[in-house]
């Protein structure tokens, strides 16, 4: 494990196991899905512990603290170690096998589906 005194953010997500590859980290930070402190940042950005990063992943936002600067991959013990997660749970899979699923580019959803989907998250109008 190398403790440095400045991480990059692609190399520190990779690092922690919240990016299967380090150039998928840099692609997400290109695209603006990783937030240092509320603010997009770019790959090269520097870290430094306490530092609140949140992550867009597979349609789901990770948040975690920075405890520990590191640049090489290690094990998911160890990456436990150096970052306190502070995610919100997963959405109940019972709850998400109820939701109407749309395919991308399928357009808006017709005003059945959309009362279909207000129903079923408690925003009726009754």
């Amino acid at each position: 494990m190398s403790t440095t005194a400045q991480a990059r953010v692609d190399s520190w997500t990779w690092a922690v196991r919240i990016f299967k590859t380090r150039s998928a980290a840099a692609a997400a930070c290109r695209a603006g899905h990783v937030k240092v402190n509320g603010v997009p940042v770019k790959p090269a950005h520097g870290l430094k512990p306490g530092d609140e990063i949140r992550v867009r992943v597979n349609g789901s936002e990770r948040i975690v603290i920075v405890e520990q600067l590191i640049t090489k991959r290690v094990g998911a013990a160890v990456a436990v170690q150096c970052m306190i997660d502070k995610s919100p749970p997963p959405p109940d899979p019972q709850l998400a096998a109820l939701m109407p699923h749309r395919d991308r580019g399928a357009g808006r959803p017709t005003k059945r589906e959309r009362r279909e989907t207000d129903r079923l998250l408690g925003r009726d109008g009754d």
